[in-house]
């Protein structure tokens, strides 16, 4: 029996979700599936991916797996060549792939830098330019299409040792402001996603330990977002009528000061 909720302003629409296989990803294409969108998860790990799927179908949703890294603009394309073949194209892109690898900058961890840098900004930026065409084409013929895309509050707040991760997320909000201009007169409205601290897989891939400390007594001194705080956020922007964008949207746990 299906399981989807009785309103389903979502319906008939194609949303394309990067770093689908864990946290903000994950449960924001379950949030979409949930108001009536066909959702397309991509990401790495095509076992997760496939458990998604079928979470999701479980619930009455529609969903398809695309096992692809956003770093590789070869599979990229692929991805959205096969969304565009199978499904007529994406009419709502939630680009929210990315990393996040504090350290002191005198370390020179070069290799987390450009990790970043690779997934965070280049990632982004070959999801978007492989995308685009559909999201223009879908605000032509529909009257809207969307591209929202994860930044952080570190885009705007100052956190030592997280420099290069906060810059990263800073072009993301910049690009978001551009890209709007550029796009809003196609009826292709974009966004910027900046949350605070949210309880993902995020924090896993942190290796300095000062950041470590720092996250650990933050963790005890305020509760974090959740992952379906995200979500019901992204589903709230893309049920919105045609008319409104919500530009930039900033989605703090209430404890925290910065």
């Amino acid at each position: 029996m299906s399981t989807l909720a009785p309103t389903t302003p979502l319906r008939d629409r194609v949303a394309v979700i990067t770093g689908a296989s864990s946290g903000i990803g994950e449960a924001t294409a379950e949030k979409l599936a949930s108001l009536g969108a066909r959702v397309v998860v991509v990401a790495r790990r095509a076992d997760r991916l496939q458990n998604l799927v079928e979470r999701i179908a479980e619930n009455g949703g529609t969903a398809v797996a695309i096992a692809a890294d956003v770093t590789d603009t070869t599979a990229v394309q692929a991805a959205a060549d096969r969304v565009e073949a199978e499904l007529g194209g994406a009419d709502l892109l939630f680009n929210n792939a990315g990393v996040m690898l504090p350290a002191p900058i005198e370390e020179r961890a070069a290799g987390q830098w450009q990790h970043q840098i690779d997934l965070n900004i280049a990632g982004l930026m070959h999801v978007i330019g492989a995308f685009t065409p559909q999201l223009v084409r879908a605000g032509q013929e529909r009257g809207v299409a969307d591209l929202i895309n994860t930044s952080s509050i570190a885009a705007q707040n100052i956190f030592p040792t997280f420099a290069v991760y906060s810059a990263t997320k800073a072009y993301v909000t910049h690009l978001s402001r551009h890209l709007r201009a550029e796009l809003g007169a196609r009826n292709v409205r974009v966004s910027a996603i900046e949350p605070g601290i949210v309880g993902t897989e995020l924090q896993s891939h942190v290796t300095d330990q000062g950041a470590l400390d720092w996250l650990e007594g933050s963790k005890k001194s305020m509760e974090w977002l959740t992952a379906q705080d995200i979500a019901e956020t992204i589903g709230f922007i893309a049920a919105l009528p045609p008319r409104v964008n919500l530009q930039q949207v900033t989605i703090m746990p209430t404890a925290q000061a910065g």
